[in-house]
């Protein structure tokens, strides 16, 4: 006999309690959710939970589903310490409420079905797979409905398992449901084709046998009159173009054709699904070919798509003109991960972070009223904002607007100005419309097609920008919105050509720094990310307005919320750096400090709003060098706390959130570059040195980054201080170059270069092991360019201190070495690397005498060489050119392009 609840009032109890659940009090929810977590303790709950799910057919159904989603929860958290009994009678429960009435409480089940599986696997529910096969031929189409929900659902989260089963049971599934694509039941049809959907990626072997029938099939539907279906239909094709487009070309024209009608479809979601396939078959080598014949067709229905709909603008409150009153809700504020800090001998540069947050396993009894829905369509992360979308949790999503932009931005790079005498027209009509969501859609095309038809803009970007300039003061937040981004996208010719700088970037500027203080927070945040932009490109032109700039970003900081007080922080990091040492003036920085300092002030050592400002702060103490001493030593001890908090929390119960030591190490290298040796005191009273040892061997790369950077900039600035800790850091260092780890071992590459030019021979016992690595990472193939400038000028400065032994390995990296320093400027970091270049060439010229081209082109590259690297040059040549002889010298500089001829000739004669 099936289990029964012991106890009546223990289940009207926790009927009690999820119907309390869906309360909308907070508070009452918050009970709920402690007095359900206490009934974990008892064995039986779960088996309560699935009679509710299962067996009270009068019960509501939002109830019921409740009980089965908690259910699923307590599954996910700790399904193999339920007792075999309570997992016997939730599975055999399961499968007799396949065919439930309710589509909800079908797909509740299908919900804890998969979840099972995942926790455990197909072999531990042998009889799973072949029971819900036995379904599928049932004529209650809600039995075979609700099979097909938990097969699709097995399918999606279980693929690999399904593929390597000993069983090998998608022989037989996958002709099931193909044969399932033609039948009767639309929601059937559905289930089918999403089932052998997640099979076509990972190329499995059932379906790749089957692929004729499969393609028959779903020819079939590609009129279907569901909408769930044609999307399935679309989503395959897409697929299918990635993995066996030779299976389509046959098809090509008509598969064109089709997607050509289904981008147009009245479903958003059936043409986002047909949209996707503009985009993969961009990626493939056949896309000029066959489609080019339908651009005319494609092209305007791309720009159609990218309009605002009635709900987006609904949703995006597009009609609410001013909202800066109004506070940021906690979601609408995307969690920030830290920038980690990359050091190059020319400069640093800050790149995006690899690392994403962990997934948090803790999950909660109650589920979010919306958990179903993710559960049955699982979205994946944000887009990275490209203009096309707003602030909104549903406009933030990958949508038809945000697909046809990037699908219009990438075939504008492979047809280039081929697609100007289609678009143009079109583009003129969107742009002077009068219906302000077509004219605001004209605008993102305009800024889609930037970077692929620049070329062929040129002649109408005058207008075109002046135009746009107008529309920032358009009344509609949006227009005014999307303005800003297209804007951006031109600020390279803007700021880069002589004639536009002067008609352009003054009225760019200030109607950018007007945008910022607008009273929409859409429009501010675009506004402040495209004046950062403008910053990046226009670097010193900036330094005449930047009281006008500065006045304006203050002003910012009394205005903005929190989500664009992060973007505010990063247009005056961008500003910072772009402009640099020009900030360092005492009216500029009573400016800009106060505010930054009273922020820094308030924000606890846990809030994560420290991330940009930190950041934002590195940056400041970079181009303020001096200027930022009277607030430095505050800043620094707060950073030194900040790591000390995280090595500390190490191996503890509650592991430290790294992202806080990473943003503190990079604050502390802006610190130590900005200040140069005004911070020594502050390193001598200090254990930062001690710290930063820990931080060197740490696990996670971020962190080893971030130190190495910081161990350079102390090199710099206080090595005495640095100079008592090299026999650990050097070892440290050795064992991090691995190029695999591309910034980790950039930063390891540039911290010792710094090293060696500051201990000289001393450096000599750990030279073979360095160079060693350091000439395998030279001669690799596709090594990123930042890398390989390091690498080279690293192993010039081994050269200046410990020549005797690098020039014998000379042979095995002279070319890849001058090929890597000749495109850099001139400066102190080249200069340091061709001194000892040159120092290994006179102690072993036989070295480079099979590249001496090489050679000769490097040198060529100077532009004014310092007078000590001008007499080695001279030396080197002439002494080349006599061991040749005139004969094999004139050789070797008929080689010469004229323009390296002529230099050499007329500076060092030769």
């Amino acid at each position: 006999m099936s289990w029964q609840p012991v106890q009546a009032d223990g289940l009207e109890q926790i009927l009690t309690l999820l119907r309390q659940s869906q309360s909308p009090d907070t508070q009452i929810q918050r009970q709920v959710q402690a007095r359900l977590e206490s009934l974990n303790q008892y064995p039986d709950f779960n088996k309560y939970l699935v009679y509710i799910l299962t067996k009270l057919l009068d019960e509501q159904e939002a109830t019921r589903s409740l009980s089965g989603l908690i259910l699923k929860n307590n599954a996910k958290s700790h399904y193999e310490k339920f007792p075999d009994d309570v997992r016997s009678y939730i599975k055999q429960e399961c499968l007799l409420a396949l065919g439930d009435r309710s589509p909800l409480i079908r797909a509740t089940v299908g919900i804890l079905i998969t979840t099972i599986v995942t926790k455990g696997s197909l072999e531990q529910w042998p009889a799973l797979l072949e029971h819900l096969y036995s379904c599928l031929d049932s004529p209650d189409v809600n039995l075979c409905e609700g099979a097909f929900g938990a097969l699709q659902k097995i399918c999606e989260d279980s693929a690999d398992q399904l593929e390597n089963a000993p069983s090998q049971p998608l022989n037989v599934l996958i002709p099931k449901f193909i044969q399932y694509f033609l039948h009767s039941h639309s929601k059937i049809r559905s289930h089918a084709i999403a089932c052998v959907n997640e099979f076509i990626t990972p190329r499995a072997t059932a379906l790749m046998s089957n692929i004729d029938i499969f393609l028959e099939n779903l020819f079939q539907l590609a009129n279907d009159t569901d909408s769930d279906v044609r999307k399935h239909v679309c989503r395959a094709l897409v697929m299918l173009v990635e993995v066996r487009i030779e299976r389509l070309l046959p098809h090509m024209q008509q598969v064109i054709e089709y997607m050509l009608l289904t981008s147009q479809d009245n479903d958003d979601t059936v043409a986002l699904e047909a949209c996707e396939f503009w985009l993969m078959i961009a990626d493939q080598t056949i896309c000029r070919d066959v489609l080019q014949p339908y651009l005319d067709k494609l092209l305007p229905i791309l720009c159609k798509n990218m309009k605002y709909s009635e709900i987006d603008i609904i949703v995006l409150q597009g009609d609410i003109d001013e909202d800066e009153h109004i506070p940021d809700r906690i979601e609408d504020i995307r969690p920030r991960f830290p920038r980690t800090r990359t050091r190059q001998h020319m400069q640093h540069v800050l790149h995006d972070n690899d690392s994403t947050d962990p997934n948090n396993n803790s999950t909660a009894i109650i589920p979010s009223s919306n958990e179903q829905l993710q559960d049955e369509n699982d979205s994946g992360d944000d887009e990275d904002d490209d203009g096309s979308g707003g602030n909104a949790d549903q406009a933030t999503e990958w949508n038809l607007r945000k697909c046809s932009a990037a699908a219009l931005d990438i075939l504008s790079n492979i047809f280039r100005e081929e697609i100007l005498p289609i678009l143009l027209p079109v583009l003129r009509e969107m742009l002077f419309h009068t219906n302000w969501q077509i004219r605001e859609s004209g605008i993102l095309v305009l800024g889609a097609i930037s970077e692929g038809c620049l070329n062929g803009l040129t002649p109408h970007l005058p207008d075109l920008v002046d135009y746009l300039i107008k529309c920032l003061n358009d009344k509609k937040p949006l227009v005014r919105s999307i303005t800003c981004w297209t804007l951006s996208r031109y600020s390279t010719w803007i700021a880069h050509d002589e004639v536009q700088q002067n008609r352009f970037l003054i009225p760019l500027m200030s109607e950018l720094l007007r945008r910022i203080l607008d009273a929409n927070k859409k429009v501010q945040e675009a506004a402040c990310s495209a004046f950062a932009t403008l910053e990046e490109e226009a670097c010193i032109q900036m330094v005449p307005y930047l009281k006008q700039i500065l006045e304006t970003l203050v002003h910012a900081f009394r205005k903005y919320q929190a989500k664009n007080l992060l973007i505010l922080y990063d247009a005056i990091g961008t500003l910072a750096d772009s402009v640099g040492s020009h900030l360092n003036r005492s009216d500029y920085i009573e400016l800009l400090m106060p505010p930054l300092i009273e922020r820094w002030n308030l924000l606890r050592n846990d809030d994560k709003d420290l991330f940009p400002l930190l950041e934002c702060l590195s940056s400041i103490a970079t181009a303020l060098q001096t200027g930022f001493l009277p607030y430095c030593e505050p800043v620094f001890t707060r950073c030194i706390m900040l790591v000390q908090q995280a090595l500390e929390a190490t191996g503890t119960n509650t592991p430290p959130d790294k992202d806080f030591m990473i943003v503190a190490l990079d604050l502390l290298s802006g610190l130590a570059e900005g200040l140069g040796s005004n911070i020594d005191t502050l390193v001598e009273r200090s254990n930062i040195l001690s710290l930063l040892e820990r931080c060197a061997q740490d696990t996670m790369a971020e962190v080893r980054q971030s130190s190495f950077a910081l161990l350079g900039d102390l090199t710099k600035a206080c090595f005495r201080h640095v100079h008592k800790h090299l026999t650990i850091f050097l070892p440290i260092l050795t064992q991090n170059l691995n190029p695999n780890h591309v910034s980790v071992c950039n930063n390891a590459i540039w911290a010792i270069g710094e090293i060696a030019i500051q201990i000289g021979a001393e450096i000599q016992p750990f030279v073979s092991i360095i160079l060693e690595s350091l000439i395998l990472i030279i001669n690799r193939n596709n090594i990123p360019k930042t890398l390989l400038e390091n690498t080279s000028i690293t192993i010039g400065r081994l050269g200046l201190v410990c020549p005797n032994e690098v020039s014998t390995q000379l042979p095995r990296f002279i070319r890849p070495w001058c090929i890597a320093l000749r495109s850099i400027h001139d400066n102190d970091e080249k200069d340091s690397a061709f001194r000892g270049i040159c120092n290994m060439i006179i102690i072993n010229p036989l070295g480079v005498t099979n590249d001496f081209i090489y050679v000769c082109d490097a040198i060529g590259s100077w532009e004014k060489p310092p007078m000590e690297l001008y007499t080695k040059f001279r030396e080197i040549l002439q002494t080349f050119k006599q061991e040749f002889g005139n004969e094999q010298w004139k050789q070797l500089t008929d080689r010469f392009n004229l323009l390296l001829k002529e230099r050499l000739q007329s500076r060092y004669g030769v």
